[in-house]
């Protein structure tokens, strides 16, 4: 709202940086501009004033979808007045000279025509398209529609607007709409959610049972290992046996061809002392028996003990000496 002092019949006027003011006397132009302050008459001054900043404009409509079911959507519009000359006559924005407020209400009516246009492009978009396509994309499609339709606007460019960023917040359904999207939502999550366990205990199972194969396999092969292992020892203490029993017997062989020729030589030297013996009894065959006697005592005296002191008697030396004279 511009600044109007008065005095002395006369007012004054300061507009804003973000106000465009016109001052209009007798069907002429006078003051036309953004942040212009000058004096004026009040009974002849014919004054408006159009603000040039960006204005917010949030809605919340309703909608159906084309499966007949209502929704909510909510946005902001961001415009501005590009061309507030045109703006100012196509728009009442006078104002009073005497208190600077506005006459009418400009902003009011600039919103329900930014509404309405906003409104007719997002229904004609909501009403060819499925609740659960519109829950999911309807933003960004809503979002897109409203920014191409109010651009394309031949209306709004001849009002002097301009759409500077349109924002769409939500499109919400109804309480009961969404609470049972809501429960089959939930519920398909958990459906996933125990979908995904009954998947991993299904891949517990399965590695668990693969783990006792695998053990399983591993004792077959421990137990083909072992028997392999045992045929082996017993191969072995086999071979060790009949080894020993080939060594034993070689060992038995050759002690029994030892004995067997200590048997022959003992024999062969036997028979020779008995040879050598029948021989020497063969020579004393032929002997005189005083000579036989001779050699009796000679071999009595060779294997009798070492004698110390000898007594001969008459009675030992008579017999003697009787068969020695005889022998002569």
């Amino acid at each position: 709202m511009a600044d109007i002092s008065a005095t002395l019949g006369l007012r004054h006027l300061r507009g804003a940086p973000t106000v465009h003011v016109r001052h209009i006397r007798h069907g002429k132009l006078v003051h036309e501009g953004t942040g212009l302050s000058f004096w004026f008459r009040p009974r002849t001054a014919v004054l408006s004033e159009v603000p040039v900043d960006d204005r917010e404009l949030p809605m919340l409509f309703h909608a159906r979808t084309s499966d007949f079911q209502d929704v909510t959507v909510q946005l902001t519009l961001t415009y501005r007045f590009a061309d507030p000359a045109t703006a100012a006559d196509r728009v009442d924005f006078s104002i009073d000279p005497d208190s600077g407020a506005w006459r009418g209400d400009p902003l009011a009516q600039v919103g329900g025509l930014l509404t309405e246009s906003a409104q007719q492009h997002a229904l004609a978009l909501l009403s060819r398209t499925p609740l659960a396509e519109a829950l999911v994309d309807g933003v960004g499609a809503v979002h897109d529609r409203i920014t191409r339709g109010l651009g394309a606007d031949a209306r709004l460019a001849q009002t002097g607007l301009a759409v500077v960023d349109v924002r769409v917040v939500a499109i919400r359904p109804e309480p009961e709409v969404e609470k049972a999207l809501r429960t089959s939502a939930r519920e398909k999550v958990q459906q996933d959610a125990d979908r995904a366990i009954y998947e991993r205990r299904a891949r517990a199972v399965e590695r668990e049972r693969a783990i006792g194969e695998n053990e399983l396999q591993n004792q077959i092969e421990l137990a083909k290992r072992e028997e392999q292992l045992v045929a082996q020892r017993g191969a072995n203490a086999r071979r060790q046996a009949e080894e020993a029993a080939e060594a034993d017997r070689v060992e038995s062989a050759a002690l029994a061809a030892r004995e067997v020729r200590l048997a022959e030589a003992k024999a062969v030297g036997e028979k020779a002392l008995a040879e050598a013996e029948a021989a020497r009894l063969n020579a004393y065959r032929d002997l005189p028996e005083a000579v036989l006697m001779g050699l009796a005592v000679k071999e009595l005296a060779a294997n009798l003990p070492k004698i110390e002191n000898l007594v001969l008697t008459p009675d030992l030396l008579a017999p003697l000496l009787t068969k020695l004279g005889v022998g002569r």
